[in-house]
């Protein structure tokens, strides 16, 4: 089943009050759940399940004082994936000093009332999960908020199934994430010499640092990262010039993991 998104607009989210801070990638996402009281009527009313994103977003703005809800995305009992803060966008509801490291999804349970995960809401959370990988450059892991982090979240029923694996329910197999995708070509060719610098550096080397090549993601092209581009396309059978074209950008994203 492909993500059943619920963007901003359609969930009425009100505007961010400044720019995110961008992620490159993180290393996987922490599940969280409110730490409050949720009305078991949740599973038979999705407009309650609208209602308490946009209180959850009031609260983070309003009390917290965070420029906008904290988490990348919430999912309802309903399978459905409320778009927060989105990919590539810091989170703000890991902790500080964490936020970096996981993207943050929050799944509609709490510590009374609704509080043991039903099924479609697990599949949604994975669901969430997958396409952080797919568009996000999510990494791997799967932990709890109290990883790290001196809390209760996400509660021992939505803990008990992370540290399982986070299994989609029914006992089969995760389903495979989306094939992944090159983000588009930035427009210019990565090259040496001069050193060229900038975000689009930076994002081609955090990728060639997650495929297991050595190289500072630092946002300066220079020799030691021409290297690395030359070493991946004899690997991949183009030419190796050292520049990071249109088909070395795609292969760094899309060529199957030795």
């Amino acid at each position: 089943m492909a993500i059943d998104l619920i963007l901003r607009r359609a969930w009425n989210a009100r505007p961010p009050r400044g720019d995110y801070t961008q992620l490159d990638a993180t290393r996987g996402v922490k599940v969280h759940y409110t730490g409050g009281r949720v009305d078991p009527g949740l599973t038979r009313d999705h407009a309650k399940c609208v209602a308490l994103v946009q209180s959850i977003q009031n609260h983070h703005m309003d009390g917290n004082g965070w420029i906008d809800i904290g988490y990348t995305y919430a999912v309802c009992p309903h399978r459905k994936v409320f778009e927060g803060r989105g990919p590539h966008h810091l989170p703000a509801a890991n902790g500080a000093g964490l936020n970096a490291g996981h993207y943050a999804v929050l799944g509609l349970v709490g510590n009374a009332g609704l509080v043991q995960p039903p099924d479609a809401m697990l599949h949604g959370i994975i669901d969430a999960v997958e396409h952080l990988r797919a568009k996000g450059a999510a990494g791997r892991e799967i932990k709890g908020h109290r990883d790290g982090f001196a809390t209760d979240c996400p509660g021992d029923a939505l803990y008990a199934w992370v540290r399982k694996g986070a299994p989609r329910p029914g006992g089969g197999p995760p389903d495979p994430p989306d094939p992944p995708t090159a983000p588009p070509f930035p427009g210019r060719l990565l090259k040496y010499p001069p050193v060229m610098s900038g975000q689009d550096v930076r994002t081609w080397q955090t990728q060639m640092k997650k495929r297991g090549w050595e190289i500072d993601a630092d946002g300066a092209y220079g020799p030691a990262s021409r290297d690395v581009c030359r070493r991946f396309q004899r690997n991949q059978g183009i030419a190796d010039d050292g520049i990071v074209g249109q088909l070395t950008w795609r292969l760094a994203w899309e060529a199957p993991l030795p």
